[in-house]
Formats: structure tokens, C-alpha cells, sequence
């Protein structure tokens, strides 16, 4: 392949970033049309599409692999640059991370005050589920993900953070009203809350106690995608739900949530993946949040 030009590959990684060419040509001190310019001169280098004209602008799978090459590009720049007394003016580092809902409602975002800031870092947080954060590892959208994939990506490393447990909770009145004695048939015909169309733990749940690998939770579920308003709809009635431990204590001491199948729990393992990159922000992040999940996690080692 012919060498790819800095410009042009900041370009294409300021139109993924900002979404449309006209606001990265903004971010970029230059008229949309240099932007255009830029982008087709680099697909005309490469020999392929990089961008999906959507809204927002998508890069394609060819175009993936240039943003991930743009942003640990970027990410060696500013280390160097830092490191020669050079950085001034570079402004604060940006780094972008998915993690799932229930570690940004519980244990994540404590870990991220002891980041040092200096030089200043800007925290760019993507929620998706954990069962999915590796996807935007792959296409480049991010530079770190917590995960419950153990394998790691390609051009990633993985660590073990540890395993969130969840709870099966209702409403003392919904339990009273829809669970009646037989587990297995009540989890598969009383209501669910689910998180959203991707959220898969009340299944798993229905599947570890049943025994059954084809069983799934009710057919009647509610979409509820904020983790906030995801107990609150338990604690209101809507249906059962499986709510982080974290989340569920306060709220089984005041009576609002009952656990609905005594000694049951489903444990998910979680991961943390991240760029093979040598650079310092990133690396206080990892240690960071290590930290942060060792205590609110629970280990293998750990009874119970």
C-alpha cells in the first residue's frame, strides 16, 4: 500500500468522530469541501470505499482499519511530543470507552476520579452491552472496553476484572401476584424487565435454573434502557428483573424488592480489553479501573 498521509488520515478520523464532514471540517479549521477532498484523495490511495455517506458517517470495514491506525497515530503523536516538552497546545487527551450500563450505574465512573490529570483527559464514554463493546474495539470507535468477552481482539490486550452479580428481584405485591410456587414456570409466564433488545441475563437466569438450554424469560417484557429507571420499573411492579447487587441491596433493606429465588444468583464475567499501545493515559485508565473492580467486583477466589 502507498503511504497514507497524515492529513488525510486525521480527516478521516475527525468525520468518524464528528459524524459529518461539515463538522469535521469545523473541528478542523478547513472548509468541507478540503475535507471531501482529503477523503476521496485517500480512498483513491487505498483502492477502497472507507465511509458509509450515513448520518452519522460510518466508517466501512476497510475504513475501520484506518481509523484505528488514525488513532493510535494520534495517541503516539501526543506521547512524543509530550515526552520532548512539546506539549503545548496539544489540549486535553481524549479517550474513548465502552462499558456497559450496569458498571457505569455501579463501580466505573469512581474509578475514573483517580486518574491523574495532568496532562488534562477527556473521557469519552460509549454505553453498550458488555456482550457487544468489542465490536467497537474492532471498528476503531473506541480505544478500551469493558467486556465480557475473554478473547481478546486483534491488536488488543485483555485482564480479568472480575465477576458482577446479579440478584432476581420483584416487587414484594408482584411476587405476591405472579409468582406462586413454581419457579420454572413462573420465570418463563410472569412479566420481565429487560434493559433492551440486547440485554440477555433474565434469559441466561430462566435458563440456569430450568436446566433448559432453549428456555427464555416471558414473552411480555418491558424495555426499560437506563439502569436507573430499570429498578425503578422492578420496584414499581412491572415485572422481575436481574439488578446488579450493588443496586438491589438498598433496595431489599427497605422492603421496595424481595428476591425471588433464595440463594440464586447469576454471575457475569467481566474483562477489560484494550489497545496495544504504549501510551501513559491509557495505561493510568487500565490501572485505574483495575483497582476500582478489584474492590467492587467479586474475584474468583472469593466464597459465596
Amino acid at each position: 500500500m502507498d503511504e497514507l498521509p497524515a492529513d488525510q488520515v486525521r480527516t478521516l478520523l475527525a468525520v468518524i468522530d464528528e459524524g459529518t464532514f461539515d463538522a469535521a471540517a469545523a473541528a478542523l479549521h478547513v472548509t468541507p469541501s478540503a475535507v471531501s477532498q482529503r477523503i476521496k484523495a485517500l480512498e483513491q490511495r487505498t483502492g477502497r470505499v472507507l465511509l458509509m455517506r450515513t448520518k452519522p458517517v460510518r466508517a466501512t470495514e476497510s475504513g475501520e482499519v484506518v481509523v484505528r491506525f488514525a488513532r493510535q497515530l494520534a495517541r503516539l503523536e501526543r506521547d512524543a511530543r509530550a515526552e520532548l516538552g512539546m506539549a503545548e497546545g496539544l489540549g486535553p487527551v481524549r479517550l474513548p470507552i465502552a462499558v456497559n450500563a450496569d458498571s457505569l450505574a455501579t463501580w466505573f465512573l469512581p474509578a475514573l476520579t483517580g486518574v491523574p490529570q495532568d496532562p488534562p483527559v477527556c473521557f469519552d464514554l460509549h454505553r453498550e452491552d458488555e456482550g457487544h463493546a468489542t465490536e467497537l474495539l474492532r471498528d476503531g470507535r473506541v480505544m478500551a472496553a469493558v467486556t465480557s468477552q475473554p478473547v481478546a481482539v486483534a491488536g488488543c490486550t485483555v485482564r480479568r476484572l472480575g465477576l458482577a452479580r446479579y440478584l432476581p428481584v420483584a416487587s414484594p405485591e408482584f411476587k405476591a401476584r405472579h409468582l406462586r410456587g413454581d419457579l420454572e414456570w413462573d420465570l418463563r409466564e410472569a412479566p420481565v424487565v429487560v434493559f433492551d433488545r440486547l440485554d440477555l441475563i433474565q434469559d441466561e437466569f430462566v435458563r440456569m435454573v430450568t436446566g433448559q438450554a432453549g428456555a427464555r424469560a416471558s414473552e411480555v417484557r418491558h424495555h426499560v434502557p437506563t439502569s436507573e429507571g430499570f429498578c425503578d420499573a422492578a420496584v414499581a411492579g412491572l415485572g422481575w428483573a436481574m439488578v446488579p447487587q450493588a443496586q438491589a441491596g438498598p433496595l431489599l433493606e427497605a422492603g421496595k424488592l424481595v428476591v425471588i429465588a433464595p440463594g440464586r444468583t447469576l454471575d457475569v464475567p467481566l474483562y477489560w480489553q484494550q489497545w496495544k499501545l504504549d501510551s501513559p493515559a491509557l495505561s493510568m485508565v487500565a490501572r485505574a479501573v483495575a483497582r476500582a473492580a478489584e474492590g467492587a467486583l467479586r474475584q474468583p477466589a472469593e466464597p459465596g
